[in-house]
């Protein structure tokens, strides 16, 4: 006779082989339909969290299991060796879907950062005309661009940096929401700067109206890219395509992943014009996995259903709703409540202690969200999420915070 299956038991098991690199909520997820996922025992919640915005389309879209099954039966993987049928069609949406003329594809959110450094410091020594060695991009406190070795290095979190250096150089740090700070930074050698409109793991920080804008104008006219991360942001997260749009600014580069796997596949990508593409040749750089069949069928079903179900407009109505009920519970323990669309983060008072024991009651309310930063609630639930989803989600939430 089979052992029977308990979150306990699953938990014991993953604690003992895997590597201590995270503190979940103490649940065990079997199964996700739409805003809805259910745990071993049966027990269902709502997910407010969406895979840090991996699943704006919901858990299992139809129209997304489709692509992937249909691929399947065809071809998963060919590499950049060969063509594929499918990187082509895939790269052509998402470049008219978001107004730049190239994209070039990889799997995760980090990976689009570093091609975006690679891009921005090729760009500098060939066409700016940057000493060798010498390209400089500016990136501000505060910020999450993902965890590898060289960007690690420019975090200002201290965790994320300790024990894992020496560090690449090359960037220089600024406080974030300060546009008076980037043009003091600037000198001939910078190439970039890299900013996240809203700063996700950082605590759903949002910066003041006109800061991006006046940072895009300060770069065109010092010949600087302005670099955007919407991996978090992006695709309708914050009620628009990008975050970027709230102001009319068209980055240089923006990189793009989490929704563009529509939730079960890994993809990414940086989009940009010719000028800047065009310094990759052949060789410079590239990804087993970057482009491959499956994940251009799924990259490309993920915006299909981004523009057919409007999810963009969801987002900003949704948003805007649920954050008012938010504040309106005016909790004795919440500081403020933040953010842009579905991208909200409930402030919790530093005499009410961290954030981590309210989402812990959540849980057991059948709401799954998450802290950040120690103090911050993160509400960020799939695109999809109805005004009575919401409704229903406000009478735990309202308890808990209360």
């Amino acid at each position: 006779m089979m052992a029977t299956v308990t979150s306990k038991s699953v938990i014991e098991t993953t604690e003992k082989f895997s590597a201590n690199n995270y503190h979940p909520l103490p649940v065990v997820l079997s199964q996700g339909e739409g805003i809805w996922v259910t745990d071993v025992e049966g027990n269902r919640y709502m997910d407010m969290l969406a895979a840090y915005s991996a699943v704006n389309q919901g858990h299992r879209h139809p129209h997304i299991i489709k692509a992937v099954r249909d691929q399947m039966e065809r071809i998963t993987l060919t590499s950049r060796a060969f063509h594929n049928d499918r990187m082509g069609d895939f790269l052509k949406l998402l470049c008219e879907t978001t107004g730049y003329q190239k994209a070039l594809p990889m799997n995760t959110g980090a990976e689009a950062v570093e091609t975006a450094i690679k891009a921005a410091r090729k760009w500098g020594y060939k066409n700016k005309g940057v000493p060798d060695e010498k390209a400089e991009i500016i990136v501000v406190e505060g910020n999450f661009h993902g965890r590898t070795t060289t960007i690690v290095g420019f975090s200002t979190e201290d965790q994320y940096r300790d024990g894992f250096g020496p560090f690449t150089p090359g960037f220089v740090m600024i406080p974030y929401n300060d546009a008076k700070a980037l043009e003091q930074a600037i000198t001939p050698n910078t190439v970039g700067f890299m900013v996240e409109p809203i700063q996700g793991e950082g605590g759903v920080v949002v910066p003041d109206d006109g800061y991006l804008g006046c940072c895009s104008r300060i770069c065109r006219e010092k010949n600087v890219l302005f670099m955007a991360d919407e991996i978090q942001t992006g695709f309708g997260r914050t009620g628009r395509m990008f975050a970027c749009d709230h102001e009319n600014v068209r980055p240089d580069i923006v990189m793009v992943g989490k929704a563009l796997g529509g939730g079960v596949y890994p993809v990414s990508a940086i989009l940009a014009d010719d000028e800047i593409m065009r310094v990759f040749n052949p060789g410079d750089h590239g990804s087993t996995f970057g482009g491959n069949p499956l994940g251009s069928a799924v990259g490309q079903a993920a915006l299909e259903v981004l523009i057919k179900e409007d999810l963009c407009g969801n987002s900003a109505r949704m948003g805007e709703y649920f954050s008012k009920a938010l504040r309106d519970i005016d909790s004795p323990h919440v500081e403020t409540v933040r953010g842009k669309g579905l991208m909200i983060g409930v402030v919790i008072r530093t005499k009410s202690g961290p954030a981590r024991p309210f989402c812990e009651e959540l849980m057991k309310g059948g709401i799954l969200a998450k802290e950040t930063h120690h103090q911050v609630i993160r509400f960020a639930p799939p695109l999809t999420i109805t005004r009575q989803e919401i409704d229903q989600a406000m009478e735990t939430i309202r308890k808990v915070l209360k």
